[in-house]
């Protein structure tokens, strides 16, 4: 039945009862305001016309087409009136709908190939329940914390190696989660659980890491430019390369079925290995005698940007991926500098193929500005050359002017910037929409996704914001709660936040030298 032909208002007075009346199955004062259309079968108070034919009453499909405005609790509700409004509101189409218009996207794989195990109400149902659980953060009912201890030293960086997405039909896979450290070892962790999986033989100590989910592989440098590859299954190591550099960068990027990593030296070079055999593929200089230890890949995995916060005068310089991971001999290396001068902070914007933010000098005085560009080639019959067009540029006002800004980004067109102990938010404009105080000493790392915002401080908390859809204001992000991270007299404060859609990591710095990762893992 198509909606066109439902021609009553759910508003006014009701003129089987005489009362003012509200939508049917509780359906909100706010959606009725949309001008939803009553059924000429319903009053508006939800009795039934009796004036009307008794043949002329709510078949299954009548049922569904009311259904379609009722979200998942006034389904549920409406479901127990009696068999008929039950078997409506159990239309498999009912809750598909719901759970696509409010996600967006669902993985459709196992629903379709296991029906009897996984339905679409239990999805929108279960997956609710952990987003609300996510929101409201109570300790003890609504996740778990453990403590993840093992390394004798300073934890220099850990990262996901198997993790839950929102596209994911259930969450019970359990997060792996490794870690790097000082001490020379990388351990791996099951969080669920809080057990150590495996961990590697300590020689020297490490400097940086990164895990590469699509190979299940986990890379690491240490402090003699020894960079290493592991299997992610068992520790096992899989092969090492000399960068001959004792503090590297490094970016696992894959593209068109390869994989490759890219390491920036403490001399400014950037090499660009095959993964994991680690065999080089090419070197090149972006900052001679500055270390290159800003490294960043384009979301459709084409551009690569290479830069160095140790000075205020080298521009960043963005190279074509295809030209560093397989170059062809006596052709010209795809790379530009991007038109500013020094590189606080950037990030490209993840609902772009290839638009980048850079936080830089203005050349005129010490305030940071931040400007936006769109990367692109520009193919001629005779050359191939890339180009960098300035999307937007505004002044940055921020109280802090340190080397420790933190820019991150979502969709695209919402920027996010730490400014000492404060969190704040822009349009890509310039406009700023919040700006949030939650903690007492800097933050000093935070992670986005699509449901929230985890900031981590030195205050040993970590504080969790979500998003939120504004019909007027438009998008917009709400402080929730705090994680505590143990006691002060035993830690510094946070180091590290990453986060998957079902749970938060964090590193604490211990004062005896032996840091802890906290896990907190949300019930579903």
């Amino acid at each position: 039945m198509d909606r066109s032909s439902v021609t009553k208002d759910w508003t006014g007075t009701c003129w089987c009862c005489d009362t003012w009346s509200e939508p049917p199955c509780g359906i909100s004062a706010q959606r009725s305001s949309l001008k939803v259309k009553a059924p000429p079968w319903i009053n508006p108070c939800g009795c039934i016309n009796s004036s009307m034919d008794d043949q002329a009453g709510l078949n299954l499909d009548c049922l569904i087409t009311v259904f379609t405005f009722l979200d998942g609790d006034e389904l549920i509700s409406a479901s127990s009136v009696c068999k008929e409004w039950h078997d409506a509101a159990e239309t498999p189409w009912l809750w598909r709908e719901m759970c696509l218009r409010r996600w967006g996207f669902c993985n459709l794989g196992q629903l379709l190939s296991d029906t009897d195990q996984y339905t679409w109400k239990k999805y929108y149902l279960r997956r609710s329940k952990l987003e609300l659980n996510m929101k409201s953060g109570r300790s003890g009912g609504d996740y778990t914390c453990k403590s993840l201890r093992g390394h004798k030293g300073r934890v220099i960086g850990f990262a996901y190696l198997v993790e839950n997405s929102t596209i994911q039909d259930g969450w019970n896979s359990a997060p792996i989660v490794c870690s790097a450290s000082s001490d020379g070892t990388v351990k791996a962790w099951d969080i669920h659980k809080g057990v150590n999986l495996w961990s590697s033989s300590g020689e020297n100590p490490l400097t940086a890491m990164f895990t590469d989910p699509q190979q299940c592989v986990v890379g690491t440098a240490d402090n003699t430019g020894t960079i290493k590859m592991w299997k992610g299954q068992t520790g096992e190591e899989l092969a090492s390369y000399s960068a001959g550099s004792s503090q590297s960068t490094l970016l696992s990027l894959s593209m068109d079925g390869s994989s490759f990593l890219m390491v920036g030296t403490a001399l400014g070079s950037l090499i660009t290995l095959s993964s994991p055999l680690l065999s080089q593929l090419s070197r090149h200089v972006v900052c001679d005698s500055f270390r290159l230890n800003v490294l960043l890949s384009s979301p459709d995995k084409k551009w690569i940007l290479a830069a160095s916060k140790e000075s205020s005068d080298l521009s960043p310089k963005v190279f074509w991926s295809q030209s560093v991971c397989c170059p062809v001999e006596d052709e010209d290396t795809l790379c530009l500098n991007l038109p500013v001068s020094g590189c606080g902070a950037a990030v490209f914007l993840p609902s772009q193929p290839a638009r980048l933010a850079v936080i830089h000098s203005d050349g005129l005085s010490r305030q940071r500005t931040l400007t936006v560009f769109d990367l692109s080639l520009k193919k001629s019959k005779y050359k191939t050359e890339p180009q960098a067009q300035q999307v937007e540029s505004f002044k940055l006002d921020l109280s802090h002017w340190g080397s420790d800004i933190i820019l991150q980004a979502k969709g695209s067109g919402t920027i996010l910037v730490t400014d000492g102990n404060d969190l704040k938010v822009f349009t890509l404009k310039g406009d700023l929409i919040a700006s949030f105080k939650d903690h007492r000493e800097p933050i000093v790392s935070f992670c986005v996704d699509n449901f929230r915002v985890v900031t981590a401080s030195r205050d040993l908390s970590l504080r969790v914001l979500t998003w939120r859809n504004d019909r007027e204001k438009g998008l917009a992000l709400e402080s929730q709660y705090h994680l505590l991270g143990g006691s002060h007299t035993m830690s510094r404060g946070f180091t590290q936040v990453a986060c998957d859609y079902a749970s938060i990591v964090a590193s604490v710095e211990s004062v005896d030298g032996k840091d802890v990762l906290k896990a907190y893992v949300f019930n579903s």
